[in-house]
Order: C-alpha cells, then sequence, then structure tokens
C-alpha cells in the first residue's frame, strides 16, 4: 500500500488545525493569531481556519454544530436551535473565550459567554479559531483563545446571492445578499430569516413541558466603506440578530420563551501614514440583550453593552513587524434585578513583534490591562517556529492569559432578605467581593507536515488556571484551581476527486483541588469527514465522536458517549443554481449533550432529521 495513504490512515486521529486553513480564501491570510495579516505558512499559533465553501456545506447547522467538527472544540446544548449551547475550547470554559465579529467583542458581560445560538451563518464569510492563551492579544477572558467571525463584504463585481431551504421539524429559512465594489466604495448587505417548530428540549413523560419548543430569527447585517487611496480607507459595519426562543424551564411548567438580540457596530479609519507605519482607528458598540419570561408575572431582563476604541499602528522593520495597540474597553449592564455595580472599564497597552528569517519564525507579545474592578494584569506571549526541510515545521509556544470574574460571578444569584436584621424586606443580591480574577500559564509543542495533497500535526499543550472559578457546594462562584493537559492529532489526504480528513482530542480537564474532572467534557473527542467530488456532484460522509462526560462538578451525574453520522450531497445544475441535502444523524442516535441541573432530566437532541436547500447565485 502506498505510504501516503497509510500516513493518511493513521493520521485520521489527528486534529486538522491545518486542513481547513488549506480551502481558506482572502489570498490565504489568517488575522486572528497576531491581529495584523498573515499567510497561513507563517502562522506559529494552533489555528483554524473555516472558509465559506465548508460553512455553504454544513447546511442548516448551527453555529456550535458547525465548530463541534473542529479541533479542540466541545459542545453542550439546553434542547434545539435558539437554545443555550456552550462551546468549550480545548477544555476550558466557555466563558474562557473572547468571540469577535469583525474584531468587536459579543460576548455577555453578565455571565461571559456568548448567544451562538443567535448567530447566523449563512451571513458568515468566515471564521478563525485561535486556541491557546491570548490575553496578550486580546486582554480579559481569552484563557481558551479566541473565536473571530468575518461577516461578508463587498469586495469585486456586483454579486447578488439567494438560498431557500426546508427540513425537519418544519424548519424554513431563507437568506440573501447583495455585495459590490463599484469605483471607490464597497458595500454589502446580508438579510437572513430562520423559522423551525423545534421539539421538546426536555426529555420528560407526561408533563406539559413535552410541547415543541420552537425558534424563530430575523437577522440582517451589512458594512460600507469609501477608499480614499490604495491605502486610506474609511468604513462602517453593522449586525443585529434578534431571536425568539421557546425552552422548557426545569424548575417550572410554564411555557418559557426568550426574546434575544445581539448586535455590533463599528466604524472604522485605516490609514498608511507612511511607506512604513500603518495606523487603523475602531470606535465600536456592541450589545447582548435578553428578556427571559419564566412564569406570567416574572420576566428577567439583561442587556449588556460593551464599548470599545482600539488605535493600532503597525511598523514594517527591516526585519519583521512592531505592532502597537491601545484599546479601551467600556462595559456597561441593564437589568431589573438590581446588581450592586453595573459597570466597569478596562485600559489596554499591547506591543508585539513579529518576523519570519529564513527557516525561523519569531512571535511576542506582551500586554498590560488595568482594569477599573480588578487592577493591573501584565500577560506574555512567546512563540517560536523553525522550517526543518520543504515539509516539516517544529514550533513551540508559551502564553499566559487572565479573565475577570462576571458580573454574575459576583453578584448573582440574588437572595431574599427577610429583614429580620434590620435590612430591606427585600431581594438582595450576592457580594463575592473576595473572588479573585483567573490566572493561567501554557505551554504547548507541535509538529505539522504539508505538502500539497497531505497534511499532518499534532499539538500537546498544557494550561495550569490558578483560581479557577467553579460553583461550591452551595452553588455560589469559588475560586479553584485546574490543569488542562491535551493531545491533538490531525491529517488529510487528497487524491483522484477524494478528500479524507480527521482530527481527535485526547484530553485531561480537572479541578486539581478535588481530582474531578470539568463538566460536560470529554477526555476523547474528534471528528472524520470522506468527501468526493465527481463532476458537478460533491459527496460528503461525516462521523463526530465523542467520549462519556459528567454534568456536574462532583461527577456523579455522567452522561454517556456518542457517535454521530451525517452525510450530504451538493449538485451543480448550472453556472448559477445548485442543490443541497444533508441528513443529519443518519442512524438517529439518542444521546444528550447536558442534563438539567434540577433532577438529571437529559436535555433532547436533534434525532435523524434531512434538510434541502436550493442556492442561486447571479452571473
Amino acid at each position: 500500500m502506498n505510504k501516503s495513504i497509510i500516513a493518511s490512515l493513521i493520521g485520521l486521529a489527528f486534529n486538522h488545525v491545518a486542513i481547513a486553513a488549506d480551502n481558506i480564501n482572502l489570498d490565504n491570510v489568517v488575522v486572528t493569531a497576531s491581529r495584523i495579516p498573515q499567510t497561513r505558512e507563517s502562522v506559529i499559533a494552533d489555528v483554524t481556519v473555516i472558509d465559506a465553501e465548508e460553512i455553504q456545506r454544513a447546511g442548516q447547522a448551527t453555529f456550535v454544530e458547525l465548530l463541534q467538527t473542529q479541533p479542540g472544540v466541545e459542545i453542550s446544548s439546553n434542547g434545539g436551535a435558539g437554545s443555550n449551547s456552550s462551546i468549550f475550547l480545548r477544555g476550558t470554559n466557555s466563558n474562557q473565550v473572547v468571540v469577535l465579529v469583525d474584531g468587536l467583542r459579543i460576548n455577555s458581560i453578565t455571565d461571559g459567554r456568548t448567544n451562538f445560538g443567535n448567530i447566523p451563518l449563512s451571513q458568515i464569510e468566515r471564521i478563525e479559531i485561535l486556541r491557546g492563551p491570548a490575553s496578550s492579544l486580546y486582554g480579559q477572558d481569552a484563557i481558551g483563545g479566541v473565536i473571530q467571525i468575518f461577516t461578508k463584504r463587498g469586495d469585486g463585481a456586483p454579486q447578488f446571492n439567494t438560498a431557500i431551504a426546508y427540513g425537519s421539524y418544519n424548519t424554513r429559512s431563507a437568506d440573501a445578499a447583495f455585495n459590490a465594489k463599484v469605483n471607490d466604495i464597497k458595500f454589502s448587505m446580508n438579510v437572513s430569516s430562520l423559522t423551525t417548530d423545534g421539539f421538546s428540549a426536555l426529555r420528560i413523560k407526561n408533563d406539559a413541558r413535552r410541547d415543541s419548543d420552537g425558534y424563530r430569527n430575523l437577522s440582517v447585517s451589512g458594512a460600507i466603506s469609501y477608499l480614499f487611496s490604495d491605502s486610506n480607507e474609511l468604513g462602517l459595519q453593522f449586525l443585529n440578530s434578534d431571536g425568539h426562543a421557546k425552552y422548557d424551564n426545569e424548575y417550572n411548567d410554564f411555557s418559557n420563551f426568550s426574546d434575544y438580540r445581539q448586535s455590533s457596530m463599528g466604524v472604522f479609519s485605516k490609514n498608511k501614514i507612511t511607506e512604513k507605519w500603518q495606523s487603523t482607528v475602531k470606535i465600536s458598540n456592541a450589545i447582548d440583550e435578553n428578556n427571559n419570561q419564566t412564569s406570567a408575572y416574572t420576566n428577567n431582563q439583561v442587556k449588556s453593552e460593551q464599548r470599545q476604541y482600539t488605535w493600532q499602528n503597525d511598523f514594517s522593520l527591516p526585519i519583521g513587524t512592531v505592532t502597537g495597540i491601545a484599546e479601551r474597553l467600556e462595559q456597561k449592564l441593564t437589568s431589573n434585578t438590581a446588581y450592586l455595580n453595573s459597570q466597569r472599564n478596562s485600559n489596554g497597552l499591547f506591543l508585539g513583534y513579529l518576523a519570519s528569517i529564513e527557516k525561523h519564525s519569531i512571535q511576542a507579545n506582551i500586554r498590560r490591562d488595568d482594569s477599573s474592578q480588578y487592577g493591573t494584569h501584565l500577560t506574555k506571549g512567546l512563540a517560536y517556529g523553525y522550517q526543518l526541510n520543504n515539509y516539516w515545521r517544529a514550533s513551540a509556544n508559551y502564553g499566559t492569559a487572565f479573565k475577570a470574574p462576571t458580573f454574575n460571578d459576583i453578584y448573582y444569584p440574588p437572595y431574599y432578605d427577610e429583614g429580620y436584621d434590620g435590612a430591606c424586606d427585600c431581594w438582595v443580591n450576592q457580594n463575592n467581593a473576595n473572588l479573585k480574577p483567573e490566572r493561567s500559564q501554557n505551554f504547548e509543542a507541535a509538529v505539522k507536515y504539508a505538502t500539497a495533497s497531505q497534511t499532518a500535526s499534532i499539538v500537546i499543550y498544557q494550561n495550569r488556571i490558578k483560581d479557577f472559578i467553579a460553583l461550591d457546594s452551595s452553588d455560589l462562584p469559588a475560586n479553584y484551581n485546574a490543569t488542562i493537559k491535551g493531545i491533538s492529532l490531525a491529517a488529510s489526504q487528497s487524491w483522484g476527486g477524494w478528500q479524507l480528513k480527521g482530527n481527535m482530542d485526547i484530553q485531561s480537564p480537572k479541578n486539581t483541588d478535588d481530582n474531578a474532572f470539568l463538566t460536560r467534557r470529554a477526555r476523547q473527542h474528534g471528528a472524520i469527514n470522506l468527501s468526493k467530488v465527481w463532476g458537478d456532484w460533491r459527496f460528503d460522509s461525516e462521523m463526530i465522536a465523542s467520549s462519556d462526560r459528567y454534568n456536574d462538578a462532583k461527577n456523579q451525574q455522567r452522561m454517556a458517549g456518542y457517535a454521530l453520522l451525517n452525510l450530504s450531497a451538493h449538485y451543480k445544475i448550472d453556472s448559477s443554481w445548485s442543490a443541497q441535502a444533508k441528513l443529519i444523524n443518519v442512524l438517529d442516535k439518542d444521546y444528550a449533550l447536558s442534563l438539567s441541573n434540577a433532577d438529571g432530566t437529559p436535555y433532547n437532541t436533534p434525532r435523524a432529521n434531512l434538510f434541502i436547500s436550493l442556492l442561486w447565485q447571479a452571473k
């Protein structure tokens, strides 16, 4: 048997750090790893890029379902579309990852997580996933990494495309986009709509909550910019996503629902001051708003707002590039439940150096963040790569990170003070004033192999997190210590219209104070994909698998492992029309991604279901 085929079969366990990146467009550029454009080949960090073609092939998959197939990513969900969902990157918490849309933070400041269920895939051009600590690049919260979403932009001849889809659970969607560059103006507008009847979120028999928990979403995004010259641009970008989701509350029988709004808007100016000096100024505002109706008389209203000011300066040196950034982050919380403090600010200064010298690559970062609530934090990052020959590359990476406690960590949940001690007879917020920020140190080493038709990689890492925040026996946040050790493996092989690629993560995410595994994180998980292009047809088969996990910090509620099989076919009808069908969970696997905290009842996941799409693009 050919050695290359043997290598690819052995590599099915491998993480495809380089696989998704092989397909990226936009001149093969990665931005998130250093905050300046780099070619994929020069990136030292552990990065995956999901391009527009891969997003399109995902069909009606949700944002978290798409990311589930990527290296280092695990997910949990409390039901179907629009439900609360989480992404665990390299075993870290969902709120230990910074999520950006076109460079703008969209994490909620109440619990630190991102409402991934409300992010429309149809408006995304590409996604970059940076694994490993990135506070030295992006400031607080980036202990596990960064996920950056790039929306569709106009940069070429006028182009219009639209798509409609229908599938199981009476799911209907429609998308339209127009992108263009006319003379010195770039313009894009994207609109998408999704409605589904869904299924019952909680797996309960003979209960009023056994109804269909539907979801609907209407999203719009766009950008417009003016080119004063080839190197000077002024523009505006925005995203607004409104969702309405029904859900099952583990504590009541009311028909609960949430209205979500996620929006971001920013203005930017990119200017080439001199031949060696590029300046970028951004001013932006992001809002995460939730109106949660939990009974006929009770609703919780929370609005988190983040205003960002960024001035980035890139200086080209005879060898390498120096980047200096000054940033200010203003966070404000508005809620019908009173918080003892509702706002905080942070100022950050960043200095970075990036260079490739013959076979050597180096990246060094240092950042200082001053928080009005948690004082000063200094974070550092140092990475080195060496090109062994035309095919093999070795690298090592060290980084520190920190995460400030969220507003919920400090002040939530409220308790009722009956006034016996002379205080008010009312609801009062917690005040966990002694809660410390989380701090981490990460070490990793990697070896990667790449040819025109093959890739393979192995990444070994250890992330030690001091003052890790988790719930104690009273369900209140407390500081612990955690260590996450792991190995990511990857490989891909292309031949004669076939492509085989796969990834696998083997990890040990533990609370080292009690030696328990962190909640909802498996010790092994991975994915494998086999595709074939045959004339105007493309066929894909995909397997996603995970070992068992625990739903609780004490490791008493076990969730069994699972393996899912998905199949899809794409047919190019002519130069403008194409059709796609995707069968998800072909084997009708009954599995759980999370359990109810109240009594351990599983939340339902989609059973075998089918989606058919019709796409049109003007030529």
